[in-house]
């Protein structure tokens, strides 16, 4: 039994040794060559390379294949589709990338005095989009014929009708004597901006509530609320001051509300 086993061994021996020679006897992979291009090769990249960007740029700014077919508006409220597309005044069939979007923006901000801003962008393949933000009211003159002038909060003066928006409170001059008589330093375009420069600084709550701003000279002004109520407001100085305190007075009931001087206010029964 000992030798059988030692014959064993012996196999599993030679077994491993001849592995190993056969392991050092098999063939070396052969060497990578680094690919290279020759000069002509190169050429020929350059010159396939040089013909997709021609192809793509004659695509995308001469063929018609992405031309200007469809332009879309959002964003309006008062203004109409159709006032906008006819001030953006946008040249159909021609290729869409070589738009001049500035030129369609600098039109439609020409054109409509309602569009506080206009955004012009294109979506491939045949989009142009036109996205209008409205100006918004905050008061409006009344004029000598009885119309409306709107005006927003940068004070530009956009939209005349016979209707004055809801919620907005209407600028009036009603001129004392007193105002009469400092025209000449205080003209009615300074008065007007300084009744204008009170509407902006009345919260939302408050100007709702507000029917008109009556001016009756510079540092006179007075707010007529839609209760049949007024406010003393005194000149156009200290406005954000004298709306907090005014919203704060708003709480009591009174037929006068006096904040013109914001640190001593009063209400009356």
């Amino acid at each position: 039994m000992p030798e059988a086993k030692s014959s064993a061994t012996e196999e599993q021996a030679d077994a491993e040794q001849s592995d190993a020679a056969g392991a050092e006897e098999a063939p070396a992979a052969p060497p990578r060559v680094p690919l290279r291009l020759s000069q002509r090769g190169f050429l020929v990249l350059g010159l396939l390379l040089a013909a997709v960007l021609g192809t793509v740029c004659w695509l995308v700014w001469f063929s018609s294949v992405l031309d200007v077919r469809t332009v879309r508006v959002s964003g309006t409220k008062v203004l109409t589709t159709d006032q906008v597309l006819a001030a953006a005044d946008v040249p159909l069939g021609g290729p869409l990338e070589r738009l001049d979007t500035g030129a369609v923006r600098a039109r439609v901000l020409k054109a409509l005095p309602r569009a506080a801003d206009a955004q012009v962008g294109t979506s491939l393949p045949h989009t142009v989009q036109i996205r209008i933000t409205e100006r918004q009211a905050i008061a409006a003159i009344k004029e000598s014929n009885g119309s409306y002038t709107q005006v927003d909060a940068a004070g530009v003066r956009f939209a005349t009708g016979r209707q004055v928006p809801n919620g907005v409170p209407v600028v009036e001059l009603s001129l004392s004597a007193a105002g009469r008589g400092a025209l000449a330093v205080f003209p009615e375009q300074a008065l007007v901006a300084a009744a204008v420069d009170v509407a902006k600084a009345l919260p939302v709550s408050v100007a709702k509530r507000t029917r008109s701003v009556v001016v009756h000279s510079y540092d006179d002004l007075e707010l007529q609320l839609a209760d049949g109520s007024r406010v003393l407001w005194g000149s156009s100085e200290q406005d954000q001051r004298k709306a907090v305190v005014l919203t704060a007075l708003l709480r009591q009931k009174g037929t006068s509300y006096d904040v013109s001087a914001p640190d001593d206010p009063a209400v009356r029964q």
